[in-house]
């Protein structure tokens, strides 16, 4: 049984943990290795290293550290197969979207590689007669993260390339469930050449974390995660004088109007209710259906969600793997059992589902619920499975208003002919990030990427033009550089710029 070690200073390490946690298969059902679960005394070992690391690596080159980046950005692409059906034997999705994911994670590499014009700072020529002003932006310090299972590649990726690029050094703490990921990825930077102790990897549960979040050599700490866990995560960070990336949970909505293509929007609702068996933050979890756009929206969404194919991630043709525990299973198929109970009409029922050669696996296909109300479990709980909900309204107004009702704000899509539509409702609808005819709205690596409400505690978005702010603190200068020969008469009145 393969034991996985942190990663401490450019190596393999035991660490002083002692407990494990089994990493199982999800098609499988099956234990297939277990993961060290460190506590204080790892986290403090790999401060100690970014910090010794850290004194050098802050004062490197911005062009050394872009071709780290670079060569990074090279051995992604080199090994992204292998590190797909690492993803994918551990999460459960499908090796084609573990593949994605490395993808989209990878863009922020590339930014990362240009963070050169990013961090430009500004300068002021003659603010007062001989004196000059220009700014710049230095690193934090050691920083870490703490990450979901969902994506445990590209997660990670929104985070330590920009913080890395900026001059800091990076602790991961995975999560335990899918944690080979992080140690792969810390040996491609190793074969990249940054230097040892710049990124490290812990792995383990709640010790581990509040370690990280009450360590006094971590500078700021980025999450993502559920909003209960992202409300403490902020709240002990920020106490500990730690800045903080915090992003919680969700309940997205994709509106439907009645003018809309319906065969395109059901395509298109379908994979962002499904993919990644739904344990995607910005998954699309319900389905507003407005006016006579009702009924025939959920007959195709019904067809569409009766063709999606169930399977191993692994299986060429698969759409839609297993969920990532046989707890998250039960809760999922749970779920819809209430919400038959609460009134909610089960178009599909995806539970119970056996996969041939696979019984053991943790697969449930996806379920359809019609006639939701805002009242139910399905509707106002994140379920974080293959369960889309219906929910219909008479005007587009009325769905802006249950939208902008909902305690979330991270994701939302509205699927329409009319510009005018579209314009009313991205200008109206209190979401951080909006789709038009575009079912996941994941903004591009150079824009920040976070939601409003309980979707993001703070004020801080991650990546892009945020991320780079977030990893650095800015330094302003005012210089003045008289003639030797030259007599500058000093004031003791408050100093004006004439």
């Amino acid at each position: 049984m393969t034991t996985i070690q942190h990663w401490i200073n450019g190596s393999l390490a035991q660490g002083a943990a002692t407990a494990t946690q089994p990493v199982f298969n999800p098609a499988t059902g099956a234990e297939q290795a277990r993961v060290v679960l460190g506590g204080s005394a790892d986290v403090d070992a790999a401060v100690q290293a970014a910090s010794v690391a850290f004194e050098t690596w802050s004062e490197s080159s911005l062009t050394q550290r872009t071709q780290v980046m670079f060569a990074f950005r090279r051995l992604l692409l080199d090994h992204e197969e292998e590190l797909g059906r690492i993803i994918s034997a551990e999460h459960g999705k499908t090796v084609d979207d573990a593949r994605g994911e490395i993808t989209r994670g990878r863009e922020v590499v590339e930014f990362a590689c240009g963070l050169g014009d990013v961090l430009k700072g500004s300068f002021s020529d003659q603010v007062s007669r001989g004196v000059d002003v220009h700014d710049f932006r230095q690193p934090l310090g050691v920083v870490a993260g703490i990450t979901p299972f969902n994506f445990p590649a590209m997660v990670p990726l929104w985070m330590h390339p920009i913080a890395i690029a900026t001059g800091n050094t990076f602790i991961l703490k995975p999560s335990e469930r899918d944690p080979s990921a992080a140690n792969f990825v810390a040996g491609l930077y190793q074969k990249a050449g940054l230097p040892d102790g710049v990124f490290n990897v812990i792995h383990g549960g709640k010790e581990a974390v509040d370690a990280i979040l009450t360590h006094p050599g971590i500078e700021a700490v980025s999450f993502v995660g559920s909003t209960p866990i992202a409300k403490y995560v902020h709240e002990t960070a920020t106490s500990h004088g730690k800045r903080v990336q915090a992003l919680g949970g969700a309940k997205n909505h994709a509106v439907v109007l009645p003018d809309a293509d319906l065969e395109f929007a059901a395509n298109h609702i379908t994979a962002g209710a499904y993919g990644s068996a739904g344990e995607r933050c910005m998954a699309v979890s319900v389905a507003v259906a407005v006016g006579d756009a009702a009924d025939a929206l959920v007959a195709v969404l019904q067809r569409k969600a009766l063709e999606v194919e169930v399977g191993p991630g692994d299986r060429p043709g698969t759409d839609m793997g297993p969920l990532v525990t046989k707890a998250a299973q039960e809760r999922v198929e749970k779920a819809v059992g209430t919400a038959g109970a609460q009134g909610a009409t089960i178009v599909v029922d995806g539970r119970g589902l056996k996969i041939d050669g696979h019984e053991d696996g943790f697969f449930t296909g996806p379920s359809l619920l019609d006639h939701v109300t805002t009242q139910m479990d399905a509707y106002r709980e994140e379920l974080f499975g293959p369960v889309l909900a219906v929910v219909r309204t008479e005007t587009l107004d009325q769905a802006i208003d249950l939208i902008n009702a909902n305690p979330y704000g991270n994701g939302t899509a509205l699927f329409t002919a009319s510009g005018e539509a579209a314009r009313r409702f991205q200008r109206k609808v209190r979401v951080g990030m909006i789709g038009i005819n575009v079912p996941v709205p994941v903004p591009m690596s150079y824009y920040s990427f976070g939601g409003w409400k309980d979707s993001l505690i703070g004020d801080s978005p991650i990546h892009g033009p945020e991320g780079t702010r977030f990893y650095t603190r800015p330094k302003v200068v005012t210089t003045r550089w008289p003639q030797p020969a030259q007599q500058v008469t000093a004031g003791f009145d408050f100093p004006t710029s004439n």
